[in-house]
């Protein structure tokens, strides 16, 4: 979102982390995510950055929360390997979670990245975003 809001120059690591309150440590480890995804690149240089790998537009939050999450397991029997519960064959309740993480992931598939930046004038001022890059120029 804040490349979104932020798309006339790269972003620049330090001051996504002090807009989120997040150490750049943890940012890194995200970015690589994201960028092994194609969903981010970085650009390298005095002026590099970081920016949306295609228009926000064409980047669903389904893809960004895919590749963000290690498992979707709702519950211990959604993993097949686990066999130990007594009732996994006759339990509708598996099922049901299926159904209801599909539900949930066919509406982050209905909604891109521009979806949810859209007023950028108030992502700007909630992210300092201005502000933090004329303090960092000083």
């Amino acid at each position: 979102m804040y490349c979104a809001a932020n798309p006339d120059r790269p972003s620049k690591v330090a001051e996504i982390a002090a807009s989120f309150g997040m150490s750049e440590t943890h940012l890194f480890k995200i970015m690589k995510i994201l960028v092994d995804a194609d969903l981010i690149k970085t650009l390298r240089g005095r002026n590099g950055g970081i920016v949306l790998a295609r228009p926000a537009d064409q980047i669903t939050l389904g893809e960004v929360v895919r590749v963000a999450e290690e498992s979707f397991y709702l519950a211990e029997c959604f993993n097949s390997g686990r066999k130990d519960c007594p009732i996994l064959t006759t339990c509708g309740f598996n099922g049901v979670l299926h159904e209801a993480l599909e539900a949930f992931m066919d509406v982050l598939d209905s909604k891109t990245i521009e979806d949810i930046s859209e007023n950028r004038t108030d992502l700007r001022q909630l992210l300092n975003i201005g502000e933090i890059s004329l303090a960092a120029a000083s």
